[in-house]
């Protein structure tokens, strides 16, 4: 069962991030901080899905060369990916070369495009799942956090409904924590009262 862990400059953390500073900062400034913008949402979900039977770190220290190799993860860009794309992309050792993945990524690219075209937008139809605000869980413990739930289920269904690739239950639960749809900071994190203030925005509308 294991708490949060106290660091040098005096803050409680959540254990996960250890004392990498370079995972610590994305654990301080980035993870579970509520996101509404529907590109960098996408960016999320894609990465997520590429983390997939490695650890999130890797896909971290990765990201900015999955940025560059991705388009900065443009999905109207991805979505016209070819086969000479998807080579290029497999002799890249700067991010993880699976082809399912890649592949599977340009799918996803045409499905958010659709989800785009029909409505409110991707930001819009991930955050209905959460009445549009983040879910503030009081876990004090890594053993109390779940690895997927009801709602992750529901969205992961919806999505590979849509189109989606490699958005399981678990995964798109992960990625539910990441973007702040739920707060699973610890509660003695210094983090869980932070996210936990934040609130959405004024609902964009289309133009």
């Amino acid at each position: 069962m294991t708490s949060v862990r106290l660091h040098a400059d005096g803050l409680q953390r959540c254990p996960w991030p250890g004392e990498d500073p370079f995972y610590v900062a994305y654990h301080d400034t980035e993870w579970g901080v509520p996101d509404y913008d529907d590109r960098a949402l996408f960016e999320k979900l894609i990465l997520d899905g590429f983390q997939a039977g490695l650890s999130w770190i890797t896909i971290l220290r990765k990201r900015d060369n999955f940025r560059k190799a991705f388009d900065d993860f443009e999905p109207s860009k991805i979505a016209r990916y070819n086969d000479k794309k998807i080579a290029a992309l497999m002799a890249d050792a700067g991010i993880v070369r699976n082809r399912a993945k890649i592949e599977g990524t340009v799918n996803s690219a045409r499905a958010y495009l659709r989800i785009m075209e029909e409505g409110p937008g991707f930001s819009n139809f991930l955050w209905d799942f959460v009445d549009g605000q983040p879910k503030v869980n009081h876990f004090k413990t890594t053993a109390s956090v779940p690895a997927a739930t009801p709602v992750s289920t529901k969205m992961s269904k919806e999505l590979v409904a849509r189109g989606f690739k490699f958005v399981g239950p678990t995964i798109v639960y992960a990625f539910m924590q990441a973007t702040g749809m739920v707060n699973d900071h610890l509660v003695a994190c210094h983090c869980h009262a932070t996210c936990g203030r934040m609130k959405k925005p004024a609902r964009k509308t289309a133009t």
